[in-house]
C-alpha cells in the first residue's frame, strides 16, 4: 500500500506534518531534520524546495529560502542528499515545490528521481490544474508520487470537489487568505471554513495549513480535519538551534502535548 494511503488508514485523526527548507539551516542539514522529525513523532514531513520567488510563503520561510539557495540548496543537491535516506526514515516524506524550477529541472527526470530515492507525494501551489490534468497526473501516477492541491476560504464549492476527484493522498486546506507564518489563535470566520469543508464530505482527508504553530492551534485544527501542518514555527525553530535532534524532539513534544 502506498505510505499516504496507510497513514491516514492507521492513522484518521491528529496528523501532523512538518515542513522544513530543504538546504536550511545549513546545506547538509536536511537529513539530520528528517531523521529527527521521524524519531520524535512526526507523522508525516514535506521537505521544501528552495526558490528565489515562494510567492504563497511568509518571511520566515522566504528567509530560509534565500539562505538555502546561498548555501548552495539545488534540486540535483537535494535528490543526492536523500540518496538511501529510507534505510531510516518509514513516515511518508512530501516534497514542496514552485513549478518553474520544477519544469526547469525536467519533469520526467524529476519524477524518475523522486521515485527513485522514495518520494511519497508533491505540492505544488502555483500548479494549474489544466496543466496538471492535461501533462503531469499520469506521469505522477506511473512514479508512484501523489500530487495535492491547496484550497483556500476563498475556493468555490465547485472548485474544491474538482480538486477533490482529482487528489489522491491528501487536500491541504489553507486556513487562510494570506502568506505562511505563525499566528496566534484561529478565528470564527476560519472554524465557519473548517465546518464548510467538513460538511462537504470529501473522499480526501484533510490537512490544515497556514498559521499552525503549537499544540492549542494543533488540536483545534484537526478537530476540523485529519490533522495540520506546522512551517513557520519549525523553520524558525532550526534557524535558531544548537543542537538540531534535540531542540526537533522538545518541539514535536510540545505540539503534541506530551
Amino acid at each position: 500500500m502506498h505510505r499516504i494511503d496507510e497513514l491516514f488508514q492507521r492513522k484518521p485523526e491528529e496528523v501532523l506534518n512538518i515542513y522544513f527548507t530543504a538546504g536550511y539551516p545549513k546545506l547538509d542539514d536536511t537529513r539530520t531534520i528528517l531523521k529527527s522529525l521521524q524519531d520524535s513523532g512526526a507523522d508525516l514531513i514535506e521537505i521544501g524546495i528552495p526558490f528565489s520567488d515562494p510567492v504563497a510563503d511568509g518571511p520566515t520561510i522566504q528567509q530560509s529560502n534565500e539562505q538555502a539557495l546561498e548555501n548552495g540548496m539545488t534540486m540535483q543537491k537535494l535528490f543526492e542528499q536523500l540518496e538511501g535516506f529510507r534505510n531510516e526514515v518509514d513516515v511518508p516524506v512530501v516534497v514542496m515545490g514552485y513549478f518553474n524550477p520544477i519544469m526547469q529541472y525536467g519533469l520526467e527526470k524529476f519524477c524518475k528521481d523522486a521515485q527513485r530515492v522514495g518520494i511519497d507525494g508533491i505540492i505544488v501551489p502555483d500548479l494549474p490544474m489544466i496543466e496538471y490534468q492535461m501533462n503531469l497526473k499520469e506521469m505522477f501516477n506511473a512514479h508512484g508520487i501523489r500530487n495535492t492541491f491547496l484550497i483556500s476560504p476563498q475556493t468555490s464549492d465547485e472548485r474544491i470537489k474538482e480538486i477533490d476527484d482529482n487528489t489522491e493522498g491528501f487536500i491541504y486546506m489553507v486556513s487562510s487568505a494570506s502568506v505562511t507564518g505563525a499566528k496566534t489563535g484561529i478565528s470564527s470566520e476560519q472554524v465557519d471554513y473548517f465546518k464548510r469543508i467538513e460538511a462537504m464530505k470529501l473522499k480526501n482527508p484533510r490537512l490544515i495549513g497556514f498559521g499552525i504553530s503549537d499544540n492549542k492551534s494543533f488540536k483545534e485544527a484537526s478537530s476540523y480535519s485529519n490533522g495540520a501542518i506546522i512551517g513557520s514555527a519549525f523553520v524558525k525553530l532550526i534557524g535558531q538551534s544548537t543542537d538540531l535532534p534535540k531542540d526537533i524532539k522538545g518541539f514535536v513534544s510540545a505540539v503534541r502535548g506530551e
